[in-house]
């Protein structure tokens, strides 16, 4: 009888051991708990903000580059939507490299680009042509099938934009009944040959 108080205080001591372990427990998963939320921004962080990607404008011609000039349509009373990019066709074999547009027998050509006449050629293909450097001596234009020539126009002349240098014709090889202007631009070598160099697409120029 006289070790019964004892006991009880040694049990009492192993109760008192398991309930502080199993609150030290408890309150320990309830700080990891706490801990495994993600942390917010502060107000002073600045949250990256991604930009829409740009979609090109693929209804739209190339625009020139700064080194080329917007030219003028080459045949009086032709719009630009009227036109037609035919550089890449082939033409008895040979890749196109112009732009044909077509036009009534005898509508005015007008010069593209401020310029020299440097050429007024004779050729079985193009007919009455007319050959034109830009006042860079950069680019040539090339004007194909006439029927005529305007008057004063020769070999030096000085023409300005806009200006009447030809007439629409199929002179050459084109079909008599599709009169139109073949009109193509390359630029110019080193040595500045009116009868080569590389050739450009004229439409987005022209549009």
């Amino acid at each position: 009888m006289r070790d019964r108080p004892v006991i009880v205080f040694f049990a009492g001591f192993a109760c008192g051991l398991v309930f502080l372990a199993a609150l030290l427990r408890w309150s320990g998963g309830l700080h990891a708990k706490a801990s495994a939320r993600p942390s917010e921004p502060r107000e002073s962080q600045t949250l990256p903000v991604p930009k829409p990607a740009l979609q090109p404008d693929i209804r739209r011609a190339p625009d020139p580059t700064p080194e080329q000039p917007r030219l003028g349509i080459p045949v009086q009373g032709v719009r630009a939507d009227q036109l037609r990019d035919d550089f890449e066709e082939t033409r008895g074999g040979r890749r196109h490299e112009a732009i044909d547009i077509m036009a009534p027998r005898g509508t005015p050509v007008l010069a593209a680009d401020a310029g020299t006449v440097v050429k007024l050629f004779l050729s079985k293909p193009g007919g009455l042509t007319v050959y034109e450097f830009d006042d860079s001596q950069t680019y040539c234009y090339y004007y194909a099938h006439l029927d005529s020539y305007a008057p004063g126009v020769k070999e030096g002349t000085l023409l300005r934009k806009g200006e009447i240098l030809g007439y629409v014709g199929s002179t050459g090889n084109a079909p008599p009944d599709a009169p139109h202007l073949h009109f193509a631009i390359f630029k110019l070598g080193p040595d500045r040959h009116w009868w080569e160099g590389m050739p450009i697409d004229p439409y987005g120029l022209l549009r």
